[in-house]
């Protein structure tokens, strides 16, 4: 890569860190806000679903977006409306307000995903990509890693004092990102397979529906995993917002070493189809582990590794569409967002309601739902290789 395309993509690496470092301030003091609003677990499920109802509303459009106006405006303005809505759920007293909040979180998410995955994909050959979009994976999981530290910290000093600070690092990604991101040049290095489909029918070609159909299926399943795993370790295992933060803190800094060094050599080993199959049958068993095991330590330990499958799979899929969307890269990454949001909108809100009948349920229905995701990955071909998924080997 060239000087000043590395110089951007550190630049936004470091915005996305910022921003999802705000995004998991919050996690450790989720179990006392509920307490504090006498919420149940069906809420909880509610307000993750609102998040991702409007993310899966707003992503098509902001797709379109992010190819018509510019990476940068979508990315600045992304994180201002994200500041907001932190503050607006740092200073809500009822559940109305909350969920506003995360309305506004999911608008934010649909601006901020698609067009800094457009972003990286303007700025890298082909070639460089997949170690870019490990490094974007990385940036995402090392925001989290410090993120429930710091705020099991400040959860100290006030159980809303998380929102505000999470507000606050929004705010100082918004402005570097305006003072130091450029709008980069787009090139149209890779292979064009898109046909000729317009609109809404490019999504049911083959070698992009198959991927949003996975996308689907795993974002089903996690999410249900995902949205109520802190209060499943509350209410199950009486684990505290500082246990919370080391089990997330650990899975966070191992999924970070597998993005950082590992995952553009495991897709150039086994392809990003076999990749994404191996990780969700990693996930899957983890998964249904957490209903078994028990004692301290060795929840700690499935927790640690849980994410891995996870945080592997996430980038295999990216730079799977980024590969194959040749010059409408805001389209495949806005579509990305919104099937991933039509997972986060259904996962959570059965996770909830199961959730309010056993504790295990929400992690059988996750294991479920990945199990499938493998199964479809069979189905799925990559269509530079005769339609069949050859991994490099060299």
């Amino acid at each position: 890569m060239e000087k000043k395309q590395t110089m951007a993509l550190v630049i936004v690496l470091s915005n996305l860190f910022l921003a999802f470092l705000g995004i998991s301030l919050v996690i450790p003091v989720v179990p006392t806000i509920m307490d504090e609003l006498h919420l149940s677990g069906s809420v909880v499920g509610y307000l993750v679903a609102a998040f991702a109802f409007l993310q899966l509303l707003v992503s098509p459009i902001a797709g379109r977006w992010v190819d018509r106006f510019g990476r940068k405006r979508m990315i600045v303005i992304g994180l201002v409306i994200f500041a907001f809505s932190e503050i607006l759920f740092g200073v809500g007293e009822d559940v109305i307000v909350l969920f506003i909040s995360r309305m506004f979180g999911g608008v934010s998410a649909a601006f901020i995903m698609p067009a800094v995955t457009a972003y990286i994909a303007d700025i890298t050959s082909s070639d460089y990509r997949p170690k870019a979009l490990g490094y974007m994976s990385a940036a995402i999981s090392t925001g989290f890693i410090v993120g429930p530290g710091v705020g099991g910290f400040l959860a100290g000093i006030g159980t809303r004092v998380p929102f505000f600070v999470a507000a606050g690092f929004a705010l100082l990604a918004a402005i570097l990102s305006f003072i130091l991101l450029k709008e980069p040049e787009r090139h149209e290095d890779d292979v064009q397979m898109a046909g000729e489909q317009k609109g809404w029918k490019k999504i049911f070609i083959p070698i992009f529906f198959i991927s949003f159909l996975i996308i689907f299926i795993s974002s089903f399943g996690l999410s249900a995993f995902e949205s109520l795993f802190s209060l499943f370790t509350d209410r199950k295992f009486g684990f505290t917002p500082k246990d919370i933060a080391i089990m997330i803190t650990g899975g966070g800094v191992l999924g970070a070493i597998f993005q950082v060094f590992f995952f553009d050599r495991l897709v150039k080993r086994f392809g990003e189809i076999l990749l994404v199959r191996y990780s969700l049958l990693f996930s899957t068993c983890l998964v249904f582990l957490m209903t078994i095991v028990h004692a301290y330590y060795a929840i700690l330990l499935v927790t640690i590794t849980i994410f891995i499958g996870f945080d592997l799979m996430r980038p295999a899929v990216t730079n799977y569409l980024s590969r194959i969307a040749g010059n409408e890269q805001g389209f495949a990454a806005g579509m990305n967002s919104m099937f991933t949001s039509i997972g986060n909108v259904i996962g959570p809100v059965v996770g909830g309601l199961l959730f309010d009948v056993n504790l295990d349920y929400p992690f059988y229905f996750s294991t479920l739902f990945l199990a499938i995701g493998i199964g479809i990955t069979f189905a799925w071909k990559d269509p530079e290789n005769g339609g069949v998924n050859i991994p490099d080997n060299d």
